[in-house]
């Protein structure tokens, strides 16, 4: 009974000392702070700048990460050889986003550079075809040669398929078996070398040497 008793006055006192604390005895004097006669600047629209106030659409912030994949390595390509734009044609004829000459096209299977160049699945199907062929082309020197170093750059499957796309797969195979003293630069003057290095060390494995793949 007298715990009972003594809980009861412990709540009763805090409570009485809770609300004494949110009283106060004296008013306070606020006349100081009138401020009827300054300007004031507001960081708010007014009405009329709400009536034209349109609301901003937040452009999109993010970026696809493909990493050292064959779908990285092929965008990385593409992007490389016309900013990743299948409608273009360069000033010596090239077509679209892997910048194809007309008879390269015509070797995997694709007569018509209009329906080419309007077709996004098209020129993709193409790029892993040739692609397949250059494997195949190059096999034996993708295997003497990867993991080695030619003029200071380290030679990989990747490294070795995108350069044979600049320069075509007869060039790469000179230009490995010369250790580099036989080399080749478009007409840019882009060389073997630098797309053995651009594309260095990615994931090829999924295309398979073909000597005669085609599209169609």
């Amino acid at each position: 009974m007298k715990k009972n008793i003594a809980g009861l006055l412990t709540v009763l006192i805090v409570t009485a000392l809770l609300f004494s604390g949110f009283t106060t005895k004296n008013n306070v004097d606020l006349s100081h702070y009138i401020l009827d006669d300054v300007e004031m600047d507001y960081t708010v629209p007014n009405k009329e700048e709400m009536i034209t106030y349109t609301k901003p659409i937040p452009a999109p912030n993010y970026s696809l990460f493909l990493g050292k994949s064959y779908v990285g390595f092929k965008e990385a390509l593409g992007f490389k050889e016309s900013r990743g734009d299948y409608t273009i044609i360069n000033q010596f004829g090239y077509l679209g986003k892997y910048q194809f000459a007309s008879a390269t096209l015509r070797m995997i299977g694709i007569y018509n550079p209009d329906s080419f160049l309007n077709d996004s699945r098209l020129q993709e199907e193409a790029f892993t075809a040739y692609t397949a062929r250059n494997k195949w082309i190059l096999r034996r020197d993708i295997k003497r040669f990867a993991g080695k170093y030619v003029n200071g750059v380290k030679v990989t499957e990747s490294g070795i398929l995108a350069a044979a796309h600049l320069a075509g797969a007869g060039n790469v195979k000179k230009y490995l078996r010369s250790a580099g003293t036989i080399g080749f630069n478009d007409a840019f003057g882009t060389s073997i070398g630098y797309y053995l290095k651009k594309f260095s060390g990615y994931d090829t494995s999924f295309i398979l040497p073909n000597r005669k793949a085609k599209v169609l």
